[in-house]
This record gives C-alpha cells, sequence and structure tokens, in this order.
C-alpha cells in the first residue's frame, strides 16, 4: 500500500470512530501536522506505525458496549432516548420518556423518529453540519423546542440536551435528554 492509499485508509478509518487528528497525534507522539501530511500521503507513515494505526482504529467494535448503553438509558429515571444519529431511528428510551408517548416502545423501536420533530427541533437538524456535529467537533447541543402537536408522540415546550455518542459500529448515535 502506498503512502497516498495509506492516507486515505487512514482519514476513513478515524473518521469512523470519531477521533480528531489532534487527539490521534497525542497518542502516537507527534504533532497534529503529521496527521495531516499522512492523510494526505505527502509523508509515509511507515510499516511500525502503519501496524499500530490499524491496530489502534481498526479494533473490532464490541457490540455488548452498545447494549450496556441501551440497558443505562431504559434504566434511567430522566427523560432520555437514544437515535443513530444519521437515520433517527429509536434505539431505546427511558420509562419516564416512554410515558410521554401514546405507543408503545416496540412499535417505535427501529423506526425513524424525524416525522415527529417540531419545527424548531428539524431547524436545529439543519444547523448541525455548518457547526461540525458530524465531524465531532460539536458534542453536545442543547436548544429549546415548541411542542410538536403530534397526539402520538408529543413533544411540550421544553430545553432538550442532544449528545453525541459513538455506537460499536462506528456509527454515531444521539442521546436526547429533556433538561427542563
Amino acid at each position: 500500500m502506498n503512502a497516498i492509499e495509506q492516507g486515505r485508509a487512514l482519514r476513513r478509518l478515524r473518521m469512523l470512530k470519531g477521533i480528531k487528528q489532534s487527539h490521534l497525534a497525542e497518542l502516537f507522539g507527534v504533532d497534529q501536522a503529521s496527521i495531516s501530511r499522512w492523510e494526505r500521503g505527502i509523508m509515509p507513515l511507515g510499516q511500525d506505525r502503519w501496524v499500530a494505526v490499524l491496530g489502534l482504529l481498526a479494533a473490532t467494535p464490541v457490540p455488548a458496549e452498545d447494549a450496556a448503553l441501551k440497558r443505562l438509558v431504559a434504566s434511567s429515571t430522566a427523560k432520555v432516548h437514544l437515535i443513530c444519529d444519521h437515520s433517527h431511528c429509536l434505539l431505546a428510551a427511558s420509562l419516564p420518556r416512554q410515558a410521554e408517548w401514546h405507543v408503545d416502545l416496540p412499535e417505535l423501536l427501529g423506526r425513524s423518529l424525524l416525522p415527529y420533530a417540531s419545527d424548531e427541533i428539524l431547524a436545529a437538524e439543519e444547523r448541525l453540519a455548518a457547526r461540525g456535529w458530524h465531524e465531532g467537533y460539536l458534542a453536545s447541543l442543547t436548544l429549546e423546542t415548541g411542542a410538536n402537536g403530534d397526539p402520538v408522540l408529543p413533544i411540550e415546550p421544553s430545553r432538550v440536551l442532544w449528545e453525541r455518542v459513538r455506537l460499536a459500529d462506528g456509527s454515531a448515535g444521539r442521546l436526547v435528554t429533556t433538561v427542563t
């Protein structure tokens, strides 16, 4: 594998794991500019360092970690739910959150909650890319939301905290917690 191919693979793996260049640089005892040069294929990593990078970034996901996260959400006393950050499909919900809904949890699991979003939530969604949310530059966000007027999955006016979390398969999840 040449330096350009290594660089592309390094960037892909780093982004998949949600690791910033600066953090990877700390782990390998180099500066952030070196990581940037590696990713652009300007500077080769060398075989030893490439093996170390693969060992760190290509580690097998541990599905038990997701199961533990889902259990924590389900057992929470807060109004909280976990969704896939990309598809907005519901992965887990606490009992206080479920009590707000007029549909059983099994009917919602694996389904996108985006159709139930309030105008404020939809507007915040549209601004996420510009704020670096998907690249991991912003790990949490608090927003004010109004009611959505939906009889099945109502959202009341409240303050909501979004927190981006990494799932075992490398994808991103989002914890959604009502804070007021």
